[in-house]
């Protein structure tokens, strides 16, 4: 396994739509390997293949259980409800903007080995889902932003999000 060199923003294989996986060979397993590696060095939530410069339809997201999981051939099959919050990229490092995703997705991806099976996710893990299949399709989550978010903005966003409800004991 290796550490890969996450691109980033600017960098053409970043807008470039993915080409599916057809082999689930030792080179996928090794890409998969190099990706959670490199996920886990970088303390981020989710890594798609373009993001180290493979443009296959591969990617890597850690779970609400912080387990690694890997989907292969992704795609969105449910989504409901609606969410906002920061998001971020490890390919546009140190930004945050403002994102409404959904609240809840289902997807259909394929394994290692290619057997499918479907995986779920409520708030970040539905918001990681569809940030790292945007990024298969060529899609930054800056497209979805009207400004970059400051510090001050940031920290007032979780401060409000900690903070107890008024009115409740």
């Amino acid at each position: 396994m290796a550490i890969r060199r996450i691109v980033t923003q600017g960098d053409d294989r970043l807008r470039k739509k993915c080409r599916e996986v057809t082999d689930f060979n030792q080179r996928l397993h090794d890409l998969l390997d190099d990706m959670k590696e490199t996920l886990e060095e970088a303390q981020g939530m989710g890594l798609a293949a373009p993001q180290v410069g493979v443009l296959r339809r591969a990617v890597v997201i850690v779970d609400d259980d912080e387990n690694m999981l890997e989907l292969v051939n992704p795609e969105m099959i449910e989504s409901s409800g609606e969410n906002t919050a920061p998001e971020g990229c490890l390919s546009v490092p140190g930004k945050w903007g403002m994102v409404t995703r959904p609240g809840f997705a289902r997807v259909r991806a394929q394994d290692r080995y290619g057997n499918w099976f479907e995986a779920e996710g409520e708030d970040l893990m539905a918001r990681c889902f569809c940030h790292e299949i945007e990024h298969l399709d060529g899609h930054l989550y800056v497209e979805h932003i009207d400004h970059f978010m400051t510090e001050e903005e940031l920290e007032a966003f979780y401060a409000e999000e900690d903070a107890p409800e008024k009115g409740k004991k």
